[in-house]
């Protein structure tokens, strides 16, 4: 894994931004890359698109539409994956969604949308991969999760549950595979230039988020995590965000009262009314 040559690596969530990004960079490393999408047409895009980018690389690329959600579908993409490469080097599940709104109106379908996606896939990812790296007695896993995986984020309630979900299960998770040659990285990244990103502009200009990450900038830094063996990779170019997680990790309740006024007061800026 120290230099990904030859690795096999499977990454849900691969027709698109961070997944696709890593997948290429990835590629030019040497490793045989499996993408994984519920978008079919995308992943297709994808595929061409790693082709293209390549095109005398020697490495292998697969394809597989697949539903993470669905236990089925990602038992069979890591057994495609295992019959392309004779093994499971890392495993990425990139997979996600986002949704936001105040927690009065968000619909409990989107909630549960969001646990099965990011948490859910996630789970099913490492049960189905696990077996192939325990027989190895090697492999890595890396998860998405997000800074609202470590922070109080109005909002964005929904998806910080799903998100400190993944950062959970990934602690608990590393414990539990201690010794085993099998490592975890966690990813925390700020706002990235995505798809999913670029969908939520209400809550975007209500929280006065800005971008500051890119996808190929958050694969770059997710290749080098691995090769360290890192467990945390946070992160947060934002000087807000930054200080809000100092802030979250010496005072937690201090965090959420300074979280909470600030966004009482973007409310009342937005109404157009002076904060009480």
């Amino acid at each position: 894994m120290a230099y990904f040559a030859s690795a096999v690596a499977v990454i849900t969530g691969g027709a698109s931004g961070i997944g696709l990004a890593t997948a290429r960079a990835l590629r030019a490393k040497g490793a045989h890359v499996v993408l994984a999408d519920i978008n079919s047409e995308g992943l297709q895009k994808a595929e061409q698109e790693l082709r293209q980018h390549s095109p005398n690389a020697t490495t292998n690329i697969l394809a597989v539409p697949t539903d993470v959600t669905n236990e089925s579908q990602v038992q069979a993409l890591m057994r495609q994956a295992l019959e392309m490469g004779g093994r499971i080097d890392l495993v990425m599940t990139s997979a996600g969604i986002g949704r936001g709104g105040p927690i009065d109106t968000f619909a409990a379908s989107d909630m549960r949308s969001m646990m099965d996606t990011n948490f859910m896939g996630t789970f099913l990812s490492v049960q189905a991969a696990l077996p192939t790296m325990r027989r190895q007695q090697s492999g890595h896993f890396v998860f998405l999760s997000s800074v609202a995986g470590k922070l109080c984020s109005p909002m964005l309630s929904g998806y910080c549950a799903s998100k400190w979900a993944v950062r959970g299960f990934a602690s608990a998770l590393r414990a539990e595979l201690h010794g085993t040659g099998i490592g975890i990285t966690t990813v925390y990244p700020a706002w990235v230039d995505t798809p999913m990103v670029s969908r939520e502009v209400a809550t975007m200009q209500l929280m006065n988020i800005k971008i500051m990450l890119t996808p190929d900038q958050v694969a770059n830094e997710i290749l080098q995590a691995v090769m360290e063996d890192r467990r945390d990779l946070t992160l947060a170019p934002n000087p807000d965000i930054a200080l809000a997680l100092q802030l979250m990790k010496d005072d937690p309740d201090k965090a959420e009262m300074v979280i909470g006024e600030s966004f009482r007061q973007r409310l009342a800026q937005f109404a157009g009314q002076p904060a009480q």
